[in-house]
């Protein structure tokens, strides 16, 4: 399963920007011994990346019970990050040092969901 945006993804996230700041809903699901990996990821995520794009974590935090969703729909975490724009977030993971800790997240999980969001007005 993928867990990691794919060039044409990229390309229609930029396309569809509305403008305005974006916020990415991260669902996690992840291999044997993946949550300590994703954690150092984070670590660095929130310490290094966050702070040089102006971004910030709204929320994470384990998934628990579900009420409402088929076989196959639980995760294992939720992660919900607001960027300054779709620019700021698209320029973050190409950035070289960024994509160094990115391998952390990739070896972490075996599927991940990873959408923007747009506010409704």
């Amino acid at each position: 399963m993928a867990v990691e945006p794919e060039a044409a993804a990229l390309a229609r996230f930029r396309d569809e920007d509305p403008g305005g700041p974006v916020v990415m809903l991260n669902l996690l699901r992840f291999g044997e011994g993946g949550f300590g990996a994703y954690q150092e990821y984070g670590r660095q995520l929130r310490d290094t990346f966050l702070p040089r794009y102006g971004a910030k974590v709204l929320y994470a935090g384990s998934a628990a019970t579900v009420l409402v969703g088929d076989a196959g729909q639980t995760w294992d975490a939720v992660v919900v990050v607001r960027y300054p724009d779709r620019a700021t977030f698209s320029a973050m993971i190409a950035d070289p040092d960024y994509l160094a800790v990115a391998r952390l997240r990739a070896e972490a999980l075996t599927e991940a969901v990873l959408q923007a969001t747009v506010p409704w007005r």
